[in-house]
């Protein structure tokens, strides 16, 4: 299988690039040598069947997952990785990872909020103990995030609390507090169910109108259609489709991603 490269993005303006990346879990090979760059204000969609490396791609991104080789740029800065004794890759300085991550925040599929935490302290834990903000000013930020997800009326609250497409934009709320250059979300609605998603993908929306670069692994085609400025089809490790939505949609170029799409409509 071929992998398609699109790399038009001026390089000085990419806030992520990724070059060649593998990764590996024992003998499974997830990720097949991914190219992908995300311009500043780009919101790019991930599609593609469970198992073809979607969220394996955004952990790699994140360092969540450390690559077995390629090279991972963020804000034009390249993660520095060295071969350990046993031959596997690992970050040169950890002090540089800490700062990457800081660019980075991720939404998960299941929220991962703190449960001993009120929804004020989950949104405001991170900007203290990371970013080294005062307390007052970390709250009086996360105040504003939660308002902004339209949860604002549930400061005191606790997860257990809310509903599922609360605690999901409680989650958005606290990446948002990072004030990062990049947002990831990884799958941000397959854990609720179908009556609260909308919520949640108007939260979606509302950042993509503020010009915020995102990449959304998704299987929501109506989303990814609608608010994407651009598309990819990755599949068994490979990137095999990359456009925009109307050209990849309306004119899919491999009868694998015609299936996927006849699948999923």
């Amino acid at each position: 299988m071929e992998q398609i490269t699109k790399n038009t993005m001026d390089n000085s303006r990419q806030a992520i690039s990724v070059e060649n990346l593998h990764k590996s879990f024992g003998t499974n090979e997830v990720l097949k040598g991914v190219n992908l760059s995300a311009s500043q204000g780009e919101v790019i969609s991930i599609l593609g069947s469970s198992g073809s490396g979607k969220s394996t791609l955004l952990r790699c991104i994140n360092l969540l997952e450390i690559p077995n080789s390629g090279i991972l740029r963020v804000s034009g800065e390249e993660v520095l990785m060295k071969k350990n004794r046993r031959g596997e890759n690992q970050p040169v300085d950890k002090r540089q990872v800490e700062r990457i991550r800081a660019k980075l925040a991720m939404v998960f599929q299941q929220f991962n909020l703190w449960s001993h935490m009120t929804i004020l302290d989950n949104v405001s834990e991170a900007p203290i103990h990371v970013l080294k903000k005062g307390r007052k000013t970390a709250r009086e930020k996360a105040v504003h995030y939660l308002e902004k997800v339209g949860i604002g009326d549930k400061l005191d609250a606790y997860p257990a609390q809310l509903s599922g497409g609360q605690q999901q934009r409680a989650a958005i709320a606290r990446a948002l507090a990072m004030e990062p250059e990049v947002i990831l979300f990884d799958e941000p609605t397959s854990a609720l169910d179908p009556e609260l998603v909308g919520e949640v993908l108007q939260v979606i929306r509302d950042l993509a109108l503020e010009g915020r670069t995102m990449i959304v692994v998704t299987h929501e085609m109506g989303f990814a259609k609608e608010v994407s400025s651009r598309t990819i089809f990755l599949d068994e490790g490979l990137i095999i489709e990359d456009g925009s939505p109307a050209e990849i949609f309306d004119t899919p170029k491999t009868d694998r991603f015609k299936a996927f799409i006849a699948a999923m409509m």
